[in-house]
């Protein structure tokens, strides 16, 4: 495609990178993880049970940190759970909410898992320096994201145009 459609290619698109590049990261985590048999949104989800303070969070504190929805992250709890990793527990003080506890299986995992970011970037050969750069890049990436979900897009988008316009995108 090129010409009038250039901005249609799909090696063009910022969003086809990044589809691209979250997929092959999951990919390369695969046999990272399993020899502990955790899936990547399993590991990502006891990354953010570890994180300190250790004690119990609802499910919706882990969901906003892990920017999942609770109907996604539900079920990863429940295999966590059936796994001996964690405990959920209905809050005894609002028993709408459910209080998800890292057993102790689940903090001896840590140690077997310890190794996976250093083996994930020996997998990657980036140099340190420039992993740390995309890393920072990316987080600024979601939080400019966030912040045009809460703002909508910015005047003069196509979006905008239409509807002035009062025509159908």
């Amino acid at each position: 495609m090129s010409g009038r459609y250039s901005q249609l290619e799909l090696e063009q698109q910022f969003c086809f990178a990044l589809y691209a590049a979250c997929r092959a990261v999951t990919r390369t985590y695969r046999p990272l993880l399993a020899d502990v048999d955790l899936t990547y949104p399993q590991y990502l989800t006891l990354l953010a049970l570890w994180e300190p303070p250790a004690q119990p969070r609802t499910v919706g504190a882990i969901g906003q940190r892990l920017r999942m929805e609770t109907g996604t992250l539900t079920p990863i709890l429940k295999r966590l759970e059936v796994a001996g990793y964690i405990s959920r527990d209905r809050d005894p003080d609002d028993e709408r909410r459910v209080l998800v506890t890292v057993t102790d299986a689940g903090l001896a995992l840590r140690d077997q898992v310890a190794s996976v970011p250093a083996q994930l970037a020996a997998c990657v050969g980036l140099d340190a320096a420039v992993a740390v750069r995309i890393r920072d890049e990316l987080k600024e990436l979601v939080v400019a994201l966030e912040r045009s979900e809460t703002t909508g897009p910015p005047a003069g988008t196509r979006e905008d145009q239409t509807s002035e316009e009062g025509n159908a995108a």
